[in-house]
């Protein structure tokens, strides 16, 4: 017996129970009468009973449970609403919106239902195929996470960040990353497309599927990147597409597998980025210079594929020649030019200049300028080159000594220092030493920048020159007369002048005279005054020269010797025996001379 059948069964016994009851309260007094039964309409054995149905009926009606799904047949179409029969007391109604998807529908269709209120206002069981079809999706949905099964979907619109696919009835979310494996920057070229998916991602909380096409891709081309790896050999020749470019190279697609080029390996010729000779999505053939054990890193190359610039080199080229190129590369040490495709030669720094002076090669050259140079070495199986620019003009030591003979006077420009001396460029390539100590005849330097500067023009003379070594020593002092060939004789010891204490320290006292040049150094025990005190800084006195170096430069005088005799003759002994010295020296020079005349004459 069917559920519907029983509950019919059910009320039909009610109500006959209602009027036998009634029939028989007709002959009971007022005092005994049974109002309960009365208002009822049911004896007290019979109100049992009715509660015992009622029961059982209410039992029945639980049956029918809201979250559960039942199978139902249309048994009329309204202009708004199906009539679906699923067995019950009475039948529900559908909206026809539900069945928008199915424009087809006819009475007879089995369909899929839940009920949605088992009673409205009109005491109507509402049911609702919609909330069937969704619960019915999720347990397909879960299935097919579960199994990892591919699905169809319908892609229904975009929206931030993705799609939105239907499945199963259920909006999923499609991801602009999940789409393909390579970058898409048209959505809207899939918007009505019914694909195939992965379920990856369910959150059931708050209901959101997310899917992928691209993880079916990834899968294909797994499959293809096994069977690719497992060919893979060094040298051989493959066609790929290239996938992405970087400044250090370009990743390339060889059907499921990246391999990389390398921008030294993209041509012979230097490039400065991929760009200049690939682009995206270009066909090319590569050919695989070497791979990691798993062969999960695969190198590739293109250069490798012509043939090497240096074996299409002109063979009549040799040293000495000379060759036009573009500067391709350039360093602090020297630019590389391109004298062919793919051939390039080092001109050094020191090749750009005669000048000893070296700079940086930024100062001669510049990349993308075409110059002309001499081949220096060239070595084919090396596969190198040298290059001058210098050796394009006159090496101005060739004629060195006609231009720079020793004792001609110059003008040149100081380069740099040192701490012993500067260096002066006479002119380009031609730079001359002069030595500290031939700066000034009367100044003491302790570095040359306390003289001159850099880039000074200096009037100079030429000392010495050594043309093998391509070494000048030049000097600035020997232009003026050495002063203190007139000192010699004017500060001669035990003379007397009138100096000024310019500075008074411990062990004596630095005395200016009239001559700039010359400063004098009294010691201590000379300073005394004839009253008893001491020169101060800033005394003007008469000082008594108690010696006089020309050599050195080195004048000694003394204040006390002005006023007290001994000194004074110690100083004049000094003298005289310096006079004495020279005198016996000339003695015996002229004595020398007259042995030599008499010799000659006995001869």
């Amino acid at each position: 017996m069917s559920k519907d059948t029983k509950h019919e069964e059910l009320e039909d016994q009610v109500l006959d129970l209602g009027k036998a009851d009634t029939q028989s309260n007709a002959n009971i007094s007022t005092e005994d009468f049974d109002w309960e039964s009365y208002e009822s309409g049911l004896n007290e054995e019979d109100r049992k009973e009715k509660a015992q149905l009622e029961k059982m009926y209410d039992e029945t009606l639980d049956s029918l449970d809201e979250n559960a799904v039942f199978k139902g047949k249309v048994v009329r179409l309204t202009d708004k609403e199906a009539i679906v029969d699923i067995n019950f007391k009475s039948e529900g109604v559908i909206s026809l919106n539900e069945f928008r998807y199915n424009p087809n529908l006819t009475v007879g269709d089995e369909v899929e239902v839940m009920v949605d209120t088992r009673e409205d206002k009109n005491g109507q069981l509402v049911l609702s195929h919609r909330k069937a079809r969704t619960l019915n999706a999720w347990d397909a949905v879960n299935k097919a996470h579960d199994t990892q099964e591919i699905v169809n979907g319908y892609i229904k619109a975009r929206t931030k960040g993705g799609m939105i696919v239907d499945v199963f009835g259920i909006e999923a979310f499609l991801p602009g990353s999940q789409i393909d494996v390579k970058p898409i920057r048209d959505y809207e070229q899939y918007v009505g497309k019914t694909m195939e998916f992965k379920v990856v991602k369910i959150n059931p909380e708050f209901k959101n599927v997310v899917v992928s096409h691209k993880a079916l891709i990834e899968a294909d081309i797994e499959e293809q990147k096994k069977e690719i790896v497992a060919q893979l050999e060094k040298g051989q020749v493959l066609e790929g597409e290239v996938k992405n470019i970087t400044s250090y190279g370009v990743f390339v697609d060889l059907g499921g597998v990246d391999g990389l080029i390398h921008i030294t390996d993209l041509s012979w010729s230097r490039i400065n980025h991929p760009s200049e000779i690939l682009e995206d999505g270009q066909k090319i053939n590569v050919v695989i210079l070497d791979f990691d054990e798993d062969k999960t890193r695969i190198q590739l190359g293109i250069k490798q594929l012509e043939k090497h610039p240096w074996e299409a080199l002109d063979s009549n080229l040799q040293v000495g020649d000379k060759v036009k190129g573009k500067v391709v590369v350039l360093a602090d040490y020297g630019a590389f030019v391109e004298v062919a495709p793919g051939v390039e030669g080092l001109i050094h720094v020191s090749e750009m200049s005669w000048s000893t002076h070296l700079r940086s090669a930024q100062d001669f050259v510049k990349v993308g300028d075409e110059v002309e140079a001499v081949i220096l070495t060239l070595d084919r199986d090396e596969r190198k080159m040298s290059l001058g620019i210098k050796q394009l003009t006159p090496d101005p030591w060739t004629d060195i000594t006609t231009k720079y003979p020793v004792g001609s006077e110059h003008k040149g420009k100081v380069r740099n220092f040192t701490n012993f001396g500067v260096f002066v460029e006479l002119e380009e390539g031609v730079d001359g030493l002069i030595y500290i100590s031939d700066l000034s005849w009367t100044k003491k330097i302790k570095h040359p920048s306390e003289f001159t500067n850099v880039d000074d023009v200096l009037d100079v003379v030429v000392l010495e020159l050594d043309v093998d070594a391509r070494r000048l020593s030049l000097g600035h002092k020997q232009l003026t007369e050495n002063p203190w060939d007139k000192y010699e004789s004017k500060y001669a010891v035990g003379t007397r002048h009138t100096g000024t204490a310019v500075d008074v320290f411990d062990k004596g006292a630095t005395i200016q005279f009239e001559d700039a040049d010359v400063e004098a150094f009294a010691p201590s025990r000379t300073l005394e005054k004839e009253d008893g005190s001491r020169v101060k800084k800033g005394d003007a006195l008469e000082f008594v020269v108690i010696e006089f170096n020309k050599e050195f430069r080195r004048v000694v005088v003394s204040h006390t010797a002005t006023f007290r005799e001994e000194e004074e003759k110690q100083a004049k002994k000094a003298m005289e025996s310096q006079t004495i010295e020279t005198s016996t020296l000339g003695d015996i020079d002229e004595l020398a001379e007259l042995k030599k005349k008499m010799e000659e004459g006995g001869n």
